[in-house]
């Protein structure tokens, strides 16, 4: 039988596990230019909880009882599918579940020669490639520009902030506790960093930082830390709006301040963005960080829940409270 965990109910602020069921179905059979993949690793990311609102997302809703949307590193354990093998590692949307049946023209082949084959979820997958394009394209970095990146501890945050490095940049985080902030810094190589729940007041933190200013903005958080950036950009300073993890679990919309007047005096941009727009580009960005890795430029941690599919709505709420550091999986099986 195949376990899977589906959508029970709505959440109303953070997800609870009573909203998520885990039920039984029968192992699916594929058919030509099928595979069949069993799941290793189980991804959970913060675009999942705009999947189960009851306002439409950016993309399809998770629908109450449908299988939580999400990707995982699988192997192929039966293929109709002639650039596919038994035994392959690659990486699929089926969702939360531990066996799928999924087109072969989905899939990406994760090589384990590389890194291990959890990367393929992580640096090396869709955070890692959200924060390559998102800093590079979108943020249009330039050598010797200032950057700061909240939610730095994260699967993305953790990413930009290194690339910004390698690109010769200062870069400052903000992260949610000290042994973040102390991994981002001692462990990535970030020139500062600081604890926003012990903060009261982070536009002069972030005056006192980076004194002169902020080129780029990585917003994976948004609200007051957000707020606090706009007023200290730097002329034509870009805003790279990737998440906004501090607003998805509120009942009610937060009042902010109003900040669009500084966009003018600062000539600024402000843009949001999906790392599909660059599928085309996907495999060329993944050789240029495999280099980086194999070179030591980019590190990673990753934050594992054992124990199987039924974990996995345990975890995600984790996530979306900020207990993980690095990218946020669960270990569902072995490797045949």
């Amino acid at each position: 039988m195949n376990r899977q965990i589906t959508l029970a109910s709505r959440p109303a602020g953070y997800p609870k596990e009573s909203d998520f069921n885990l039920v039984e179905a029968p192992i699916p059979k594929p058919e030509d230019g099928q595979v069949l993949v069993k799941t290793i690793y189980l991804s959970v990311d913060p675009y999942m909880r705009g999947r189960i609102n009851a306002s439409k997302s950016y993309a399809a809703n998770v629908e109450i009882d449908e299988v939580m949307v999400g990707s995982v590193i699988a192997q192929v354990i039966e293929s109709k599918h002639p650039n596919f093998e038994v035994g392959d590692i690659v990486n699929a949307n089926i969702g939360w579940q531990e066996y799928g049946v999924t087109a072969g023209d989905g899939l990406r082949t994760i090589d384990p020669t590389i890194a291990p084959i959890s990367t393929g979820a992580g640096i090396l997958g869709m955070p890692g490639l959200t924060a390559y394009f998102g800093l590079l394209k979108i943020g249009q970095l330039q050598t010797r520009e200032t950057v700061f990146v909240s939610g730095a501890a994260g699967a993305v945050g953790s990413v930009v902030g290194q690339i910004a490095k390698i690109k010769g940049c200062r870069v400052v985080g903000s992260a949610g506790t000290d042994e973040k902030v102390d991994y981002i810094v001692n462990e990535l190589g970030f020139d500062a960093a600081f604890n926003y729940k012990e903060i009261s007041d982070y536009h002069t933190e972030l005056q006192t930082l980076l004194p002169d200013g902020i080129d780029v903005y990585f917003d994976n958080v948004g609200g007051e830390i957000t707020d606090a950036v706009f007023p200290n950009l730097r002329i034509k300073g870009r805003v790279v709006i990737c998440g906004q993890i501090s607003q998805y679990n509120l009942e009610k919309p937060e009042s902010g301040p109003r900040f669009l007047w500084h966009m003018i005096t600062k000539r600024a941009r402000i843009e949001g963005f999906l790392v599909s727009e660059y599928a085309d580009q996907h495999a060329e960005a993944l050789v240029e960080m495999s280099e980086w890795l194999r070179q030591g430029k980019l590190k990673y941690r990753e934050t594992i829940e054992e124990g199987g599919i039924e974990n996995a709505p345990a975890a995600f709420i984790s996530m979306l409270k900020g207990g993980n550091i690095g990218k946020q999986l669960v270990k569902i099986a072995e490797l045949d």
